[in-house]
């Protein structure tokens, strides 16, 4: 009697356990991830200069298999906006990749200042080209970022078994996606012709790249054309291919820069008939890649996103030829006129270093060795620049606390603010007013602003555990890596400071 009563409790605990198995959500998952849970392969891709409202804008222009087979089977973040300022190539692509902000990260721009120098972004004078380009475009590395990425974190968590490779044209745009311990970084010298990549990740080329070298050099400049993202998009299949990706018991990471239509927008505008077809060929192009994907990895197999480093205003003079405010500022009128003014106040020319995105250098050196305080000096050029009506703040880095300043515009300064990297002085203009160098030879538009035309950029996810659909919630830059880094069940880079983002 005994034994027949312990087989009844134990047959009615299973029948139990049975039954409340049976009644929890079916889609409800551990949000811990098993690597036998992970993706084959995840692709990350930029477009440069993307404003969000290109997704509709440019529809008409668009095919079946390109941007809507993304919006049609992907998860759209609808109101997803960069929290720092300047909002520039370089910051935007390290900061999709390492869920950080400038003020961790050290990438405060494309180009700033490590103490009394300048420097560039990712320059690094210890390395050297591989690869037939041209000595100097071959001197790059990610030492500059100060922290990982998503591509770091992945390579991480399997051990660095994986394999991660980033390409674009743009330098910057190959390398700080990629991370510091990628396996190549490739990008394209418009001198040779050709893409490379710097004896940071390796001292040859594979074969295959030199193979795709010789069959698609280009003899003509092609950033300024849609054949600059074709090219990309050619380079990116032919890693996919011949590097295995996705093929392999881990998750490797792809990750595409589309830096043409930047070019195009600079040079021709955000309206123009240029900028038009460069949309209409980069969905051909996009097209490509995703068929390159199901048939390497698998439909549904491989985890991808879509977003933009950084968006762009309408042409001033689109905008004044339609009565809405706008101006075009000088640059370089604008340093000298700040020059000038610090020369006639204490008699020294040599006072003011340089101006980065609306961002004034002081010569500390200089200062100091007149026998002036930073303080005062400080002072003096922040009220001589707010006395100009097309600023809208002129702002002591180490007082911003002090300032009447709208708090959302307050944090975004304050979150692109790195000490010794991004300088003294930072203006912000008024709407509508952009500042650029008169001398440059783009007749089209500029950006690094607050503003929601630089700052507002699209977010669509697709494929591997990503259901149909989208949100109005609003969203930041700095949640894309963490998304990625939940999804697959890792820790987050180090510099991280975004959230996870919801897909419902």
């Amino acid at each position: 009697m005994h034994k027949k009563i312990l087989a009844f409790l134990a047959a009615l605990f299973l029948f139990a356990c049975n039954e409340h198995e049976a009644s929890a959500p079916a889609n409800k998952k551990s949000s811990i991830m098993t690597q036998a849970e992970r993706p084959k392969l995840v692709v990350g891709i930029v477009v440069d200069q993307m404003r969000w409202d290109y997704l509709s804008y440019f529809d008409s222009e668009f095919g079946d298999n390109g941007f809507r087979r993304l919006l049609k089977e992907g998860f759209s973040f609808n109101s997803t906006m960069i929290n720092y300022v300047p909002t520039v190539t370089a910051a935007g692509h390290a900061h999709v990749y390492t869920g950080s902000i400038p003020a961790i990260s050290g990438i405060a721009g494309n180009n700033f200042y490590i103490g009394e120098n300048k420097a560039y972004c990712v320059g690094d004078s210890t390395v050297s080209t591989v690869g037939n380009g041209s000595a100097k475009a071959g001197k790059m590395s990610p030492q500059n970022l100060r922290v990982t990425t998503v591509t770091d974190a992945v390579k991480l968590a399997q051990n660095f078994k994986n394999k991660t490779i980033g390409i674009s044209l743009k330098d910057r745009a190959a390398i700080l996606p990629a991370g510091h311990a990628a396996n190549a970084a490739y990008w394209f010298d418009p001198d040779s012709g050709i893409f490379i990549t710097s004896t940071f990740y390796m001292d040859s080329l594979p074969q295959w790249v030199n193979d795709f070298n010789k069959a698609n050099k280009q003899a003509k400049p092609i950033a300024y054309t849609p054949k600059g993202n074709s090219i990309v998009a050619d380079m990116a299949i032919a890693a996919l291919q011949n590097e295995s990706l996705g093929k392999s018991a881990h998750t490797d990471f792809l990750t595409i820069s589309f830096s043409s239509t930047d070019y195009i927008g600079h040079k021709f505008g955000v309206r123009s008939e240029n900028l038009r077809e460069a949309y209409r060929e980069l969905d051909k192009d996009l097209a490509r890649i995703f068929n390159a994907l199901d048939a390497q990895a698998g439909r549904g197999n491989y985890l991808l996103f879509l977003t933009a480093d950084h968006g762009a205003p309408h042409t001033p003079s689109d905008m004044q030829a339609h009565k809405i405010h706008a101006k075009d500022l000088d640059a370089d009128s604008l340093f000298q006129n700040a020059r000038n003014a610090l020369n006639e106040r204490y008699k020294n020319p040599n006072l003011l270093r340089n101006m980065i995105y609306g961002r004034y250098y002081l010569n500390h050196e200089e200062i100091q060795k007149a026998g002036l305080k930073l303080e005062d000096v400080k002072k003096f050029l922040c009220d001589f620049l707010q006395q100009d009506s097309s600023v809208a703040y002129a702002i002591d880095y180490e007082r911003i606390h002090e300032m009447n300043i709208p708090e959302v515009i307050k944090t975004k300064v304050i979150n692109g603010y790195y000490k010794g990297r991004s300088g003294d002085i930072c203006t912000l203009f008024q709407p509508g007013f952009y500042c650029r160098k008169k001398s440059s030879n783009y007749d089209g538009c500029n950006h690094h602003s607050w503003n929601v035309y630089d700052s507002h950029i699209p977010l669509v996810f697709m494929g591997w555990h990503i259901p149909q659909g989208g949100t109005d919630r609003e969203s930041y830059i700095t949640d894309i890596a963490p998304t990625i880094c939940a999804l697959l069940g890792i820790q987050r880079p180090n510099g991280s400071v975004g959230k996870a983002l919801e897909f419902k």
